[in-house]
């Protein structure tokens, strides 16, 4: 167990319920219980674990229409609305463990058509209440089959009892405007949920954390060919010739000194652990804080336009419109 001065964080490297919201969800419950149970406070997810990452897009042309149609229209049957019952079972075992969780989730945007998916990040508070969601701002390449882009109005840094946490999505962390705004938030904990592995990947969770401060979580589905029920067409068509694993995983911690403290994990569901100590947060910024003295507004500035931009304005008349004033009300 981790001593009393510490923190201890925990970055989950699993696999999802293929498609499977309900189960997927279930094994998340077990998987926070079971972190909980080392002593963690935070616990990180891997990029759209419920009710899984759409493998395909990798594997099938995007001229194949009505194979896409199909699985998209599953996954969108599995996947989460924010609030909603989902967030409702996961924010009870958060309150009953005393964790914060961030966790990738594919989403549906029912504060519209309801139809459209996001790749998202879900915050969960220790008491158990949505802290938040943020929408991947850009799907990478082929993940544009399935994912809509996200906007500014969730980039957000929480804070919690033992830190301030902040989060991108897989390539995201990639994108050094998004990066600075987070460090200029004030960061200290950093949620890198990804797909990515590799000597690349792992180079650039060190590099993010050595650059913003910032202990890095990068959690990665592992999935093996073996865990694409066999109902699904495109497993004998598209997957016919893949041997093994379709992601070995590669999920890490690092510290903000950019130092391997636990994994890289390949080949296996586990999770993975470290211990924050305070000074730790605070104290390597003395050398180089991004935000901070290693700054220059002055020279450089930088504008994050937060405003969410829905697809649909309603202008509705007013009963009774007060001369000189707009006879019309604007409703989002």
């Amino acid at each position: 167990m981790a001593d009393v001065t510490t923190t201890r964080i925990a970055a989950v490297q699993a696999t999802s319920v293929f498609l499977d919201l309900e189960a997927s969800v279930e094994k998340a419950c077990r998987l926070i219980r079971q972190a909980a149970g080392e002593g963690a406070r935070l616990v990180v997810f891997p990029e759209a674990f419920l009710p899984g990452y759409p493998v395909w897009v990798w594997f099938m042309p995007g001229g194949h229409t009505h194979p896409l149609r199909e699985l998209y229209s599953e996954l969108h049957a599995n996947s989460v609305s924010i609030p909603g019952p989902t967030t409702e079972v996961l924010g009870a075992v958060a309150a009953e463990c005393g964790v914060a969780l961030a966790i990738g989730v594919n989403e549906r945007n029912s504060e519209s058509s309801d139809s459209t998916l996001f790749n998202t990040l879900l915050y969960m508070g220790p008491d158990g209440s949505v802290l938040g969601r943020h929408r991947k701002l850009i799907p990478t390449t082929a993940e544009k089959l399935v994912w809509g882009q996200g906007d500014g109005s969730d980039l957000e840094v929480y804070d919690l009892p033992f830190g301030r946490l902040s989060g991108l999505i897989c390539w995201e962390n990639y994108m050094p405007l998004a990066r600075y705004a987070l460090a200029a938030w004030g960061a200290q904990l950093h949620a890198a949920p990804t797909w990515d592995r590799g000597e690349p990947w792992l180079s650039t969770t060190r590099h993010v954390a050595k650059e913003g401060r910032v202990f890095v979580l990068a959690s990665c589905q592992v999935v093996h060919k073996d865990d694409i029920p066999d109902r699904f067409s495109f497993k004998e068509k598209y997957l016919g010739a893949v041997e093994g694993w379709l992601n070995p995983g590669g999920t890490v911690i690092v510290d903000p000194d950019g130092k391997i403290v636990a994994g890289p994990a390949a080949e296996e569901e586990t999770i993975l652990y470290a211990d924050v100590r305070p000074d730790q947060l605070v104290g390597p910024r003395w050398q180089i804080d991004v935000a901070g003295n290693y700054a220059r507004p002055d020279v450089f500035e930088l504008r994050v336009h937060r405003r969410a931009t829905p697809g649909l304005k309603v202008v509705e008349p007013v009963a009774d419109p007060i001369e000189d004033e707009d006879p019309a009300v604007e409703r989002e």
